[in-house]
């Protein structure tokens, strides 16, 4: 391979609806509306598999897990993490660190971040040390500052084994 270290960028956007539960980074959060989308709608680990599928060289999460599928259809974005954390593993890569970011203008995030790193570590088998997650409003501008939707941004590192 040759390749010590490749890094990734992955992004995510998704519309707010009523009548679907908000899950971001494998955690429900108390809210009026959820994101819509084909499996949870989970715009944070949405990014983070783009970014380690991208890192690898291994496509995008539409490749792999195609909207309109059956077997996806509200499937946890969890699961779907965990089948790339085992693609990267049969290519030779491992998680080395990710950094990720999430554009809400509500609901307000701190208290679940905790709780996201530690969903999303134990899933790649990597410590919660390994996850930063941070989040941000779009100050009203844009979709998402207008509360329509939520985005997310990812880059990671991944290591040959």
């Amino acid at each position: 391979m040759g390749d010590k270290m490749r890094a990734g960028i992955g992004y995510d956007a998704h519309p707010l609806v009523g009548g679907r539960k908000l899950i971001l980074g494998g955690v429900e959060i108390p809210f009026a509306r959820g994101l819509s989308g084909w499996s949870d709608g989970d715009v944070l680990t949405h990014a983070i598999i783009d970014a380690l599928l991208g890192a690898a060289a291994l496509g995008d999460i539409g490749t792999h897990f195609p909207s309109g599928d059956p077997k996806y259809k509200d499937i946890s974005s969890l699961v779907l993490l965990g089948e790339v954390k085992k693609k990267l593993q049969k290519t030779g890569w491992r998680v080395g660190n990710i950094d990720a970011t999430v554009v809400a203008e509500s609901p307000k995030l701190r208290d679940f971040i905790e709780p996201m790193r530690q969903k999303l570590s134990k899933v790649l088998g990597v410590a919660a040390s390994q996850i930063s997650i941070k989040a941000s409003t779009g100050n009203g501008l844009g979709f998402a500052g207008r509360g329509e939707g939520i985005t997310a941004y990812a880059i990671v590192l991944i290591e040959s084994q």
